[in-house]
């Protein structure tokens, strides 16, 4: 199948889409702050720049769009028709890069969860997937005397 848009359109389109402050980040940072749960942005000490960490939990969240780090079973993450090798070769290394990543973290101490798309696209999903994280968030912190 060709692409029905020129190269420097779609260029033009693909640099529209944005690493930090999308609309899924946006609508669970909304519902956490919400909850009363303080965090800090895009952890840029921390392998894989997490999208939430949490110092106080020693958790961080990663909100991750269905297409780029194939989610299971979603119907978002699919796979273009054209160029199909070089896209399963991209999605393979993402999905490698964030097992890596979360591995990463967790030998740090840190726990490691997330948020995909999908589950904040509506803002009934956002607050029940909020709630979830916020639980899981605060289920087990680790006190200043036991951090790495």
């Amino acid at each position: 199948m060709v692409d029905f848009l020129s190269p420097s359109e779609r260029s033009e389109r693909m640099s529209r889409i944005r690493g930090k402050d999308t609309r899924p980040e946006l609508a669970l940072r909304k519902v956490l702050h919400r909850l009363g749960l303080r965090y800090r942005l895009h952890g840029t000490v921390l392998p894989g720049k997490p999208d939430l960490v949490f110092p106080r939990y020693q958790a961080v969240v990663f909100v991750h769009g269905c297409f780029w780090h194939r989610h299971p079973g979603c119907s978002i993450a699919t796979t273009p028709k054209s160029n199909t090798a070089f896209w399963v070769e991209k999605f393979e290394k993402n999905v490698a890069r964030d097992a890596r990543v979360a591995a990463q973290l967790e030998e740090q101490g840190w726990r490691v969860l997330v948020a995909w798309e999908c589950e904040l696209s509506t803002p009934t999903k956002a607050i029940q997937v909020g709630e979830k994280i916020a639980i899981q968030v605060k289920a087990s912190p680790i006190s200043k005397g036991n951090r790495p």
